[in-house]
C-alpha cells in the first residue's frame, strides 16, 4: 500500500507540474486513446499499480486542466494545495460522515466549517447547515427547509403527507434564475413552470420594483452573482419586501457569496444576510476538490425538519447529527477538504485571492476591449461577457481558443446576441496567465477578421 500511494502521489505532482506546458484541452488523438480503458472486464484481479499507471497513461492526458491557470470556462476553480492534501488524507481515512458515531473528526469539522462560514458570511450563529455536492442540491435542500416551514404555517405536514392536496406555494424568481435552482424546484414538486418571473435589468438583477403580490406562502428566490455577468439582485430591498409579507428569501449564491470575505465586494451582498436561506458552491471559489457546496438555513429547526430520518438501529448523539441536515445519510467527509481549504487561507487570503480574481477579470476586459472587441457587462466580478462581432464570428473564435489549446472558455446567449463568458475563478491563476491568454484570443480573433 505505501509503495502504491507514494507513486500515485509522485504520478499526481508531475501532472500538476506539466499543466502550464500543455493544452488546456486534451486533443482528439488523446480523447480518442481512452478506449485502451475499455473492454471487457477482467477475468482475474489486477496487480494494483498496473492498474494506476494504465489510469495515468491513458487517462491523464484526456483530461482538461481545469488545476491550472488558464481554464475559464463554467466557474470552475482549481484545487488549493491543502484542499487537495486533505482531500487525499480524507481518502485515506475514508470516513463515513453521516453521524457521529461514524466519524466524530468528519462530524466536528463540519460543524466548526459551518462556524467559519456564517460568521465570515454575517449569518447567523444559530443557522443549520447541510454539506451536499454542488448548488444544484444547496438550492434543493434550502428550498426543501422553505417549503417545509411555508406549509407547516399553513397547518400542512409535507414530510408526512405529501404534496398531494397541500395548499400552494408561490414561487418567485428573476428572468435571469439559474437552471439549477429551476432543477431543484422540479425536484421538490413546486415545478419549473408554475413560478412568477420578474424582469431583469440590463445586467440580469431581478427588479425589485417589479415584484408581484407577496404573502406568507410565498418564496422569493433570489440571486447573488449572475452567471453571465456576475450581477447581484438587490438582496436587502427584495428581503424587506418579502419579510413585510412573511414570505421566505432563499438565495442562490453560487460563487457570488464569496464575495463576502472581500471588504471591497461584499457591499454587493448587501442585505442578502436577511434571507432565509442560501446555497454556497465550495468548489467554486473556495478552490477545493469536487464535489463541495453548503445550504444554510437561518432557522436550523425547519432544515432539519424537512431532512431528519429516523430508524431504531441508528441512535442519535447528543450533539449535531449531520445526517439530519442534508439529503444524503452515508456520504464522504467534505468538510475535511473545506477545513483545510479555510485554515490555509485565513480571512486574508480568502480575501486576497477573490479581489485578485476580480482584478483579473478587470485585465481581461481591459486588453480585449483596447484591442477593439466588445465587452458585455459591467465587469463587478469575476466574470466577462465579450464578443468579437457577428453570431458566427464570435461562435467560431471561441470554438478555435478551444482547440488552440492555450486557454479555454465557453459560450453563451446575452440578450440574444452570441458571447464568450470568461470566468475568472482558480488561485493558481496569475496576471502572466491573463496577459497570455488575453493575447492568445485576441491573435484568434483577428487571424478571421485579417482572412
Amino acid at each position: 500500500m505505501k509503495k502504491l500511494l507514494v507513486d500515485t502521489a509522485e504520478r499526481a505532482a508531475r501532472y500538476l507540474a506539466e499543466l502550464e506546458n500543455r493544452h488546456v484541452a486534451p486533443t482528439p488523438e488523446d480523447v480518442a486513446r481512452l478506449q485502451a480503458l475499455s473492454g471487457p472486464l477482467p477475468q482475474s484481479p489486477s496487480d494494483p499499480s498496473q492498474v494506476l499507471a494504465l489510469l495515468d497513461d491513458i487517462g491523464s492526458p484526456a483530461t482538461v486542466a481545469t488545476a491550472g491557470g488558464r481554464y475559464f470556462g463554467f466557474v470552475i476553480g482549481g484545487s488549493l494545495p491543502a484542499a487537495l492534501a486533505a482531500n487525499w488524507l480524507a481518502g485515506a481515512w475514508d470516513q463515513n460522515s453521516a453521524m457521529q458515531v461514524m466519524s466524530p473528526v468528519a462530524a466536528k469539522l463540519e460543524e466548526i466549517v459551518l462556524s467559519w462560514m456564517v460568521d465570515l458570511f454575517g449569518l447567523p450563529s444559530s443557522s443549520g447547515a447541510g454539506f451536499v455536492t454542488g448548488t444544484t442540491m444547496a438550492n434543493f435542500t434550502g428550498l426543501a427547509a422553505a417549503r417545509t416551514a411555508l406549509l407547516k404555517r399553513a397547518g400542512w405536514n409535507v414530510e408526512e403527507d405529501g404534496l398531494f392536496g397541500a395548499p400552494p406555494i408561490h414561487v418567485v424568481v428573476g428572468d435571469e434564475v439559474h437552471v439549477s435552482l429551476l432543477k431543484a424546484l422540479s425536484m421538490l414538486g413546486l415545478g419549473r413552470s408554475r413560478v412568477t418571473r420578474v424582469p431583469a435589468d440590463a445586467q440580469g438583477r431581478m427588479r425589485a420594483d417589479a415584484l408581484p403580490p407577496l404573502d406568507d406562502r410565498t418564496l422569493v428566490c433570489v440571486q447573488a452573482g449572475n452567471v453571465n455577468t456576475g450581477a447581484f439582485d438587490p438582496a436587502g430591498e427584495i428581503c424587506a419586501r418579502a419579510h413585510d409579507a412573511g414570505s421566505w428569501v432563499h438565495v442562490d449564491g453560487a460563487f457570488g457569496y464569496w464575495a463576502a470575505a472581500s471588504p471591497k465586494y461584499a457591499p454587493l451582498l448587501a442585505g442578502a444576510g436577511a434571507a432565509d436561506s442560501w446555497a454556497i458552491d465550495c468548489h467554486k471559489w473556495l478552490n477545493v476538490p469536487y464535489d463541495s457546496a453548503v445550504a444554510i438555513v437561518r432557522t436550523a429547526e425547519h432544515l432539519q425538519a424537512a431532512m431528519a430520518m429516523t430508524a431504531a438501529y441508528l441512535t442519535p448523539g447528543a450533539g449535531r447529527e449531520p445526517w439530519h441536515f442534508a439529503p444524503e445519510a452515508s456520504r464522504r467527509a467534505r468538510g475535511v477538504e473545506l477545513w483545510a481549504a479555510m485554515r490555509s487561507l485565513g480571512r486574508s487570503g480568502l480575501a486576497e485571492l477573490i479581489e485578485r480574481n476580480c482584478l483579473q477579470a478587470k485585465l481581461f476586459a481591459d486588453r480585449l476591449s483596447a484591442a477593439g472587441f466588445t465587452i458585455l457587462n459591467d465587469v463587478v466580478l469575476n466574470q466577462v461577457l465579450v464578443s468579437f462581432g457577428s453570431e458566427e464570428e464570435t461562435r467560431r473564435v471561441i470554438s478555435n481558443i478551444q482547440s488552440d489549446g492555450t486557454c479555454w472558455c465557453g459560450g453563451t446567449q446575452w440578450h440574444g446576441q452570441a458571447a464568450m463568458r470568461i470566468s475568472v475563478s482558480s488561485w493558481a491563476t496569475t496576471n502572466e496567465d491573463v496577459e497570455r491568454s488575453a493575447a492568445a484570443m485576441i491573435r484568434i480573433a483577428k487571424q478571421g477578421s485579417q482572412a
